[in-house]
């Protein structure tokens, strides 16, 4: 009796010891599956669609229509987090990468919306360096940031591994409105962490009055554009100034526009 206890004794320490030496899965280093950071990064121009609308079939159209993001538009529509989430979710293997434009860049702002899978933030109205560090504090996991570890789809989405590799693969966009963040670009540009700087084509000619061919309004877009590639990040506008020099990231008509537009195209065969 004691001889047979020994012997299955022994067996389960050898199995114990056994899945002991089996390596744990790890992430995989440099995992990149923001193909639109991966295109930027590459030197490539990368487009998006711009959604205002919750209709997860719109959402699911515009995802699949061949535009690299979606610019998920919550500053100026009313959509809300858990609509948005339906949206990404419905079509969670379509090529276009979620990127929301949150509000503000604020911590509860930018947690919701990494949480329900956004792969890009934009921060709108970027005029201090404090509020460029914000965006990035609250977007990046430690020890980049203070992202909080918490609930949501993230990983459903992008794999269990996301926690290793969310840092690598969110893009962070900072849009620049204003005289005050145009006079102090360079410093927002070179904030560790910012991927993109977008320069906000109508709002700065509202805050300055100056009409998009008045030469003034030429001035402060240079100023902006060599602020930001002196800093070696990528530049972002329009889609209207796709063939520019130096712009890279582009938002193009949201849903409403490209109806209209492809609606007329067709009346007109």
């Amino acid at each position: 009796m004691a001889l047979r206890s020994s012997i299955a004794l022994g067996a389960a320490l050898a199995v114990v010891v056994c899945l002991l030496a089996v390596p744990k899965a790890e992430a995989q280093p440099g995992r990149m599956y923001n193909t639109a950071k991966q295109k930027l990064m590459n030197g490539e121009q990368v487009v998006g669609g711009t959604v205002s609308t919750s209709d997860p079939n719109i959402y699911c159209a515009m995802a699949n229509a061949g535009f690299d993001f979606l610019w998920i538009e919550m500053q100026h529509s009313p959509l809300t987090y858990s609509e948005v989430a339906r949206m990404i979710w419905a079509c969670k293997d379509a090529p276009a990468i979620p990127v929301i434009r949150v509000p503000d860049a604020t911590e509860g702002d930018i947690q919701k919306a990494t949480d329900i899978g956004a792969l890009g933030i934009i921060v709108p109205m970027v005029a201090t360096v404090e509020e460029a560090e914000a965006a990035v504090r609250y977007a990046k996991y430690p020890p980049e940031g203070r992202r909080s570890r918490g609930g949501g789809q993230h990983g459903a989405l992008w794999g269990q591994d996301y926690r290793e590799t969310a840092n690598d693969n969110i893009l962070l966009i900072v849009m620049i409105e204003s005289p005050d963040g145009i006079e102090i670009a360079d410093q927002i540009a070179a904030v560790p962490g910012i991927d993109v700087v977008f320069a906000a084509s109508g709002d700065i000619g509202s805050f300055t009055g100056y009409a998009q061919d008045d030469p003034q309004y030429q001035v402060l877009i240079d100023k902006i554009r060599n602020d930001t590639l002196d800093a070696g990040k990528k530049l972002g506008g329009p889609f209207g100034w796709r063939d520019r020099e130096g712009f890279s990231f582009f938002q193009a008509s949201g849903e409403a526009g490209l109806i209209r537009a492809g609606a007329g195209a067709l009346l007109q065969r």
